[in-house]
C-alpha cells in the first residue's frame, strides 16, 4: 500500500514510519520543522493548518492509507482545524482516514470509559482533541477514530524523559499518585493502528494498554527499568492543586482488543 504518515516526525509517527517500511509499503511522512529519524519513508515538510498544502500534497501522494498523528497541545487549529484539513484531503482522493486521538476527550468523571462514551473535555486540549473526533466523523464515517494514552517505548518517550530529569534533579517537580491513565507501548499502539488500517473496521477504537497505573507507579517501573533509586523520585497528590485536566482516566479497550492480532500489554509488562 502506499501509506502516509501525517505528524511522521513525533515519537509515535517514528515507529509508524518504522513498521509500515518493514512490512513493504511505499510509505511517505511528514513533519513541520525537521524530518524523523526513521529510515524508509520520503519525508515531506506539511503544515496541516494549510488547507490548500495539505490538499496538494495528499492529492500529489495519492496514498491508499492516511494515519494523521499530528498535534500540538497548545495549538487548536493544528490539533482540531488541521484534522478537518487531513480529513477532507484524504476522503477527496478516495483514501482510508485513521485518525489517532486521546484519553483527554474525557473528564475523569467517570474513570472508566467504553468507546461509546460521548466526550466531556475539561482542557483546550482535549476539546480539540474532540472537536477533530467530530470533524472526522462527519467529513469521513468510515474512518477509524483511535484514542489512545499516555505512549512509552524502551527510552525516549517524554514521560521516560520526565521521570529521569526528576530523579537527577535537573528538573523540580513530581509525580503524581492520583493521576491515572493506561500507558501503551509505541510498538504495540503502532502495530494495532496500521492493522486498523487495513481493516474494515470504522469509528471510535480504544487502543491503550492492559494496566491502569499512576503516573507515580509508572515512573518507579521504568526507575527500576533503568538502574534508578526510585527513592530518588518526588511524589505527591494533583488533587487540590489548580493544575487543570482530569486525574483517573482508564480507557477500556475490551471491544477493540478482540478485533486486533495485535496484542496491546500493560506497563507493569512493558516496562521491564
Amino acid at each position: 500500500m502506499r501509506i502516509l504518515i501525517v505528524g511522521g516526525s513525533g515519537f509515535l509517527g517514528d515507529e509508524l514510519v518504522r513498521q509500515s517500511a518493514a512490512e513493504g509499503h511505499v510509505v511517505a511522512a511528514t513533519c513541520l520543522t525537521r524530518p524523523g529519524t526513521a529510515a524508509g519513508a520520503d519525508w515531506l515538510p506539511l503544515d496541516v493548518r494549510d488547507r490548500t498544502a495539505v490538499a496538494d500534497m495528499i492529492g500529489a501522494f495519492g496514498p491508499d492509507v492516511v494515519v494523521n498523528a499530528a498535534f500540538r497541545q497548545s495549538d487548536w487549529v493544528t490539533t482540531a482545524v488541521g484534522a478537518a484539513h487531513v480529513a477532507l484531503a484524504t476522503a477527496g482522493n478516495g483514501g482510508r482516514l485513521v485518525h489517532v486521538s486521546s484519553d483527554a476527550v474525557f473528564s475523569g468523571k467517570a474513570i472508566t470509559y467504553a468507546e461509546d462514551r460521548v466526550p466531556d473535555p475539561i482542557t483546550p486540549y482535549g476539546a480539540a482533541k474532540a472537536a477533530a473526533e467530530a470533524a472526522v466523523q462527519a467529513i469521513s464515517p468510515t474512518a477509524v477514530i483511535a484514542r489512545t494514552s499516555l505512549i512509552i517505548g524502551d527510552g525516549g518517550s517524554a514521560h521516560e524523559g520526565l521521570v529521569h530529569a526528576l530523579a537527577s534533579g535537573g528538573l523540580h517537580g513530581m509525580l503524581f499518585t492520583d493521576d491515572v491513565r493506561c500507558p501503551v507501548h509505541v510498538r504495540d499502539l503502532a502495530a494495532a493502528l496500521l492493522e486498523l488500517a487495513c481493516s474494515e473496521r470504522a469509528g471510535v477504537h480504544h487502543v491503550a494498554g492492559a494496566d491502569a497505573v499512576s503516573r507515580y507507579e509508572l515512573g518507579c517501573l521504568v526507575a527500576r527499568r533503568d538502574g534508578i533509586d526510585q527513592a530518588r523520585l518526588p511524589y505527591g497528590r494533583r488533587a487540590g492543586t489548580d493544575l487543570p485536566g482530569p486525574l483517573d482516566v482508564r480507557l477500556d479497550c475490551g471491544l477493540t482488543q478482540r478485533h486486533l492480532r495485535t496484542r496491546l500489554r500493560g506497563a507493569r509488562e512493558f516496562v521491564r
